[in-house]
C-alpha cells in the first residue's frame, strides 16, 4: 500500500520555511500502516501544482497536500487541486457562512472569501475527539483521494490528531516493528545483514549508525506488515551476531521506571542492597514531610541522576499527580554540555525546577524565598565527598545556614555502585563522562581523570569513559583541587 506526501509552499524551496509538516504527516502515517513512498516540495505555479497532483493521484493511494489556502495571492492549492482533475473552484456555502460570521464580510471577492472558495467535488470532513468531546469548527477538505491541510505547523498538527485515524487508518493495518541495539559498527555486521535482507524481502530492514551514543553503535530496525516475518527475520539476524554484539537497550526509561528498577534488583545482586536503602531513606522522607515540602538538589552529575531517578519512581507511584519540586544552582564556566543536558533531565522528568545561580548557600537563601513550604532538600551526597564523611542520611543544615533538612538516599553508595545503576537502566548521561571526566566541577577546576588516558589507534591521546574507571577512589583525580 503506497502513499505519498506532498508539501506545496514556495517559501520551503526558499529556505524562508523550516518544514515540520513532512516529518509529522511521516511519522503518523507510518504509525497507521502506511508507507509514505515520496515526499514533494512544490513552488507555488499552477500549473505545476496541477500537473503534480494529477500524476500522484493516480499513482498513489493518498495525496496529502499543507499550506498554500489562506487568502492572499500566492495560495493558490485549491486552485491546483481543482485544475488536476478539469474542475473549477466555486464559493461553498458552509464555508461562506462560517467567514461571514468570523470575518464580518459576505463580498464573496474579498480576500476572506477565498478561502471558502473550493473544488466543486470538495468533501468536507470534519474531525472529532470522541473521548475529549472536541469537535473541529472547521473542516479539512478532500477531492478525491487529495487530503488538503493547512502549512501552519500546529493548524495541521490538530487537525491530523482529530482526523487522522479517520481517514488513513484501517483496523488491523499496522507495521509491526523491532529494533536491535548493537555495540558494534556497521562494517562488523554488513554481510550478517545483507544476509537477512536478501532471506526476508517483505521486511524493510534499516541499520542507523550512532558515533557518539554512550551505549550502542548501531541500530537496526525491521519493520513489515507482517508480524511473523518481522520475528523471523530479527531471530535469523541475531543468531549471527557474536556474544555481546546485540543489548537489550530501553530508549524509554522513564515509563514503568519501577518496574525496571524492581528488574535490575533482581538481576544484581552487589545493587540491592544499596537500591534498597536508598529507596528506604526516600520514602521515610515522604512519610516525615509532604510532596511539597520536598525539592531535589540536581546539578546534571552523575550522583545526582541516580538520585533523582530513584525519587521519580517512588514519586510516579505513590504521588503520581504531583511534580517533583528540584533546584539546579548554576555556577561560573559551568560546562556547556552539563547545562544542557540539566534541561534534558527538565524535560525528560517534567520537572517542577528552580534555576539559581550560586553558591550553595546564597541559592538555598533564594529558594526558600521562592518556595518557603519547602523543609527537605534530597541531595545526591556520596561519603567520599569534601566534607562528607560524618553525613548522615538524615543531616539538617548548619546554623550559620538556611534551615533544611538535607536528605542523603546513597550516602554509602560506592562509585561502581552509581555506574552499575545508570548503565544497568540504560539512563541518558551527561556525554562528558564518555570523555574521561569522571567527577564534575566547572570548566576552570575539572579535567578528564588521567588516569583513563590512553591512545586511539592514530596514536592520538584520548580518554575511556568514566565507568571503566578501577581505582574508584581516585574518582576526583580530575579536580584541579580535591576541596572542590
Amino acid at each position: 500500500m503506497t502513499r505519498k506526501a506532498a508539501l506545496i509552499g514556495d517559501e520551503i524551496l526558499k529556505g524562508q520555511t523550516q518544514d515540520t509538516n513532512s516529518y509529522f504527516l511521516s511519522k503518523h502515517l507510518h504509525s497507521f500502516g502506511v508507507k509514505v513512498v515520496r515526499i514533494s516540495v512544490i513552488p507555488d505555479e499552477l500549473q505545476t501544482i496541477a500537473e503534480e497532483v494529477r500524476q500522484f493521484s493516480e499513482k498513489y493511494t493518498y495525496v496529502l497536500t499543507s499550506g498554500g489556502i489562506g487568502p492572499t495571492h500566492d495560495d493558490i492549492t485549491f486552485e491546483g487541486v481543482a485544475a488536476a482533475f478539469g474542475e473549477k473552484v466555486h464559493p461553498h456555502p458552509l464555508l461562506v457562512g462560517f467567514l461571514k460570521t468570523y470575518f464580518k464580510t459576505d463580498d464573496l471577492s474579498s480576500p476572506t472569501m477565498k478561502m471558502a472558495h473550493i473544488p466543486e467535488s470538495s468533501v468536507l470532513h470534519f474531525g472529532e475527539d470522541k473521548e475529549k468531546g472536541i469537535k473541529s469548527r472547521y473542516p479539512i477538505i478532500g477531492v478525491r483521494n487529495v487530503t488538503i491541510f493547512p502549512g501552519i505547523p500546529h493548524l495541521l498538527e490538530k487537525a491530523f490528531g482529530l482526523l487522522g485515524k479517520k481517514l488513513f487508518h484501517k483496523p488491523g493495518m499496522g507495521f509491526h516493528v523491532e529494533s536491535i541495539y548493537l555495540t558494534t559498527d556497521e562494517v562488523s555486521i554488513a554481510s550478517k545483514l545483507n544476509s537477512t535482507v536478501e532471506k526476508f524481502p517483505s521486511v524493510n530492514i534499516g541499520s542507523y549508525p550512532k558515533l557518539f551514543h554512550s551505549y550502542y553503535r548501531t541500530k537496526i530496525i525491521m519493520e513489515s506488515l507482517d508480524a511473523q516475518e518481522v520475528t523471523q527475520a530479527s531471530q535469523h539476524f541475531t543468531s549471527q551476531l557474536e556474544e555481546g554484539m546485540a543489548i537489550n537497550y530501553n530508549e524509554d526509561t522513564i515509563t514503568s521506571s519501577w518496574e525496571h528498577i524492581n528488574k535490575l534488583m533482581e538481576s544484581s545482586a552487589s545493587l540491592k542492597g544499596p537500591i534498597q536503602e536508598a529507596l528506604k531513606v526516600i520514602s521515610e522522607c515522604f512519610t516525615k514531610y509532604k510532596p511539597e515540602e520536598v525539592c531535589v538538589c540536581y546539578n546534571g552529575g552523575k550522583d545526582c541522576l541516580v538520585v533523582l531517578h530513584l525519587i521519580y519512581a517512588v514519586m510516579n507511584m505513590q504521588y503520581p499527580n504531583s511534580k517533583l519540586q528540584a533546584v539546579y544552582i548554576t555556577e561560573t564556566n559551568a560546562f556547556p554540555q552539563v547545562t544542557e543536558f540539566v534541561q534534558h533531565s527538565i524535560n525528560r522528568y517534567d520537572l517542577d525546577c528552580e534555576i539559581l545561580p550560586g553558591p550553595m548557600k546564597g541559592a538555598l537563601t533564594a529558594l526558600l524565598e521562592k518556595r518557603p513550604a519547602l523543609q527537605a532538600m534530597i541531595m545526591g551526597t556520596r561519603r567520599t565527598d569534601p566534607y562528607s564523611d560524618t553525613l548522615d542520611f538524615f543531616s539538617p543544615t548548619d546554623k550559620d545556614w538556611p534551615s533544611m533538612m538535607r536528605v542523603n538516599p546513597i550516602i554509602n553508595w560506592e562509585y561502581n555502585y552509581v555506574w552499575d545503576f545508570i548503565r544497568g537502566l540504560y539512563l541518558p548521561y551527561c556525554p562528558l563522562y564518555d570523555r574521561g571526566y569522571t567527577s564534575l566541577g566547572s570548566q576552570t577546576n575539572t579535567l578528564p581523570n588521567p588516569l583513563l588516558e590512553t591512545k586511539d589507534p592514530l596514536g592520538q591521546v584520548t580518554y575511556l569513559p568514566a565507568y571503566k574507571l578501577s581505582h574508584h577512589d581516585q574518582e576526583r583525580k580530575g579536580r584541579v583541587s580535591s576541596k572542590q
